[in-house]
């Protein structure tokens, strides 16, 4: 069964993507910690992190890093935080959370943002994206 991941990148169901390539896409979470939330996903369909080829793991990671210079860029934050969980959604993905309190990292504060505020971001994290 395909997850709600592979429907986004299928372009089945709608995101805000920020950033993409031909193995990996970046999107802002729907259900964010903090302004700027995003998550950095493999477009193979992969449940644990650690059961992605080594090279796959490095590739993740490397886009991920690119995901976050850019989000660092565009949202005001102390620093950008990465998690790794997985118990939600059962497909690969990475965390960039903008921190400014050990609260932003916990999944206990979410905060809401209308779907233009939403498309504007994505829109501005992806100008500051260097493929």
């Amino acid at each position: 069964m395909s997850s709600i991941f592979t429907k986004i990148i299928r372009r089945e169901i709608p995101a805000y993507i920020v950033a993409e390539d031909s193995n990996h896409i970046a999107f802002l979470d729907i259900n964010p910690n903090s302004f700027g939330h995003t998550l950095c996903v493999t477009k193979k369909e992969v449940d644990e992190i650690f059961d992605l080829s080594r090279t796959e793991y490095i590739n993740l990671m490397n886009f991920s890093r690119k995901v976050a210079l850019a989000l660092k860029k565009t949202v005001s934050c102390n620093r950008i935080g990465i998690s790794v969980i997985g118990l939600e959604v059962p497909h690969v993905h990475v965390h960039l959370i903008p921190l400014n309190s050990m609260l932003d990292a916990t999944f206990q504060k979410k905060i809401n943002l209308s779907k233009a505020e939403m498309s504007e971001l994505s829109k501005k994290i992806n100008s500051n994206f260097n493929f």
